[in-house]
């Protein structure tokens, strides 16, 4: 494994007494090669960074190694993993921050083969390019290969159902998996098993108002939680329970809490760490519902928001978000056991996201933002172990939009317009950062740039160069070998 380069290394032993950032261990997480397919996937520089090639991150010409990375195509299993408002600007503050700038994000940085994908949704009225897209437009893209409005789940901008990797995949016989940190019902986890007119449809009380042409009553499918337990993934996980506690409004369930519905449909249901560590199996029998929050998940690291003076204050460091305990599952653990539960003989989907990257994003909390990007990274780390030794398995990583935040230069006799928060990271320098699209924490606001895309795995290669959000729709759905028309 190599270091995370000299300089960077030292500045952490001298700022943080040998630990890295908010105190978790030194360890760069995950092996640095692959052996089997002869590629060199560690992206940490070795060096002296005031050498000459003490920053380089190649250890050798990569043309070759790339070369053998690529000869497989068709996949069994396919594992996409999402940080919700996670660009480049995202993945370099989280990295600058905990790893250090000659360092290497474990899992997302050591992907051999990445690209860009846009990010446009559609304008419901006229039709054209919305060039800057929501979390449920964006999801909606990727999950069915449509272009839609800002705020639509699963539909298209007339508002009509389209069918998802998770349905399709399930249709063909493959196990599928929904995992995130946020409420299940928000709109990345949505994409893959509901389909709604107004993403804040959530139960059948809000559905009822929002977007009444979906409530049961008037012969749709239901609410997003409704439609999430009808299609019935083998292993959910995520929050917002609170949703379960709302009473169906018609159908076979009328009157019944949609708590009661999951048990009578069968589902095991599960509200803590310990308890999701005892579960040994998940199936169509009986599939696994965890749900481990009233609505998202709490953040690992505490806030620390940006404000408008923030430059001529002293560097400050995150801490541990006392409001995640022991019974809130980690990210990493979620996606481990999800693995765990859908791998076998038949092949699975699995989706898993960080969800709160956006959700500190909007709110111009680096801190909060930071911590999920490391949960981020752990999920990655895990679905990259697993691939590594699974070499039939395709790991996809990208975002769904980009955000607000950037690292800017620290300069405090700079007026800078916006909130500023600056921290003290893994190199024992002040890192300024910026959120320049509204001056009030919590109403920042996405930002309309091209997001990275990295993959491991059969079918890798479709993530190179630039690629639009509808695609992997497609390339994933191909590289399973679906049926795309199959009920």
């Amino acid at each position: 494994m190599r270091a995370v380069g000299a300089l960077a290394a030292a500045a952490a032993v001298a700022v943080t007494g040998g630990l890295t950032a908010c105190g978790s261990d030194d360890s760069d997480a995950g092996v640095s090669g692959d052996d089997a397919a002869k590629v060199d996937i560690s992206r940490a520089a070795d060096g002296d960074l005031t050498k000459p090639g003490g920053a380089r991150r190649l250890a050798e010409d990569q043309t070759q190694m790339i070369a053998d990375s690529i000869q497989k195509s068709g996949a069994k299993n396919v594992i996409l993993v999402i940080g919700d408002g996670t660009a480049n600007q995202e993945l370099t503050l989280a990295r600058n921050y905990q790893w250090g700038a000659a360092g290497q994000i474990p899992g997302i940085d050591q992907l051999p083969l990445t690209g860009d994908y846009t990010t446009y949704s559609l304008n419901k009225k006229t039709r054209k390019p919305e060039f800057v897209t929501d979390s449920a437009a964006s999801g909606t893209a990727w999950s069915t290969g449509t272009k839609t409005y800002n705020g639509a789940v699963g539909v298209d901008v007339d508002g009509t159902p389209q069918r998802s990797i998770l349905e399709i995949a399930r249709a063909n016989g493959l196990r599928t998996g929904n995992v995130t940190t946020t409420e299940l019902q928000d709109a990345t986890p949505a994409v893959q098993v509901a389909h709604v007119t107004e993403r804040k449809c959530y139960g059948p009380q809000e559905t009822s108002e929002k977007c009444p042409e979906n409530a049961v009553e008037n012969g749709g499918a239901g609410s997003i939680t409704e439609q999430l337990l009808a299609a019935r993934a083998d292993v959910t996980l995520g929050g917002g329970w609170e949703t379960f506690s709302q009473v169906a409004a018609a159908g076979d369930y009328r009157g019944k809490t949609l708590e009661a519905q999951a048990k009578e449909r069968g589902y095991r249901i599960v509200r803590s760490a310990d308890e999701l560590t005892k579960v040994t199996s998940a199936d169509q029998d009986e599939p696994l519902l965890g749900v481990f929050a009233d609505g998202n998940m709490p953040r690992i690291w505490d806030e620390a928001v940006a404000v408008r003076d923030g430059m001529r204050r002293p560097a400050t460091r995150c801490a541990p978000n006392p409001e995640f305990t022991s019974s809130t599952p980690k990210l990493g653990d979620m996606t481990r056991k999800a693995i765990d539960l859908l791998k076998g003989d038949d092949g699975f989907f699995l989706q898993v996201e960080s969800g709160s990257v956006d959700k500190a994003n909007h709110e111009a909390d680096p801190c909060g933002q930071i911590g999920e990007t490391v949960q981020l990274s752990d999920a990655v780390s895990e679905a990259l172990e697993f691939a590594k030794k699974e070499k039939d398995t395709l790991v996809i990583v990208t975002g769904d939009h980009a955000h607000t935040s950037q690292v800017i230069a620290n300069d405090p006799e700079v007026d800078v317009p916006g909130l500023t928060k600056v921290l003290m990271g893994r190199d024992g320098e002040p890192i300024a950062v910026s959120y320049g699209t509204s001056l009030e924490p919590g109403e920042e606001q996405h930002t309309g740039g091209q997001v990275r895309i990295a993959a491991y795995g059969p079918g890798a290669a479709n993530v190179v160069g630039l690629t639009d959000q509808t695609d992997p729709f497609f390339y994933i759905t191909d590289q399973l070998g679906l049926d795309r028309e199959k009920k």
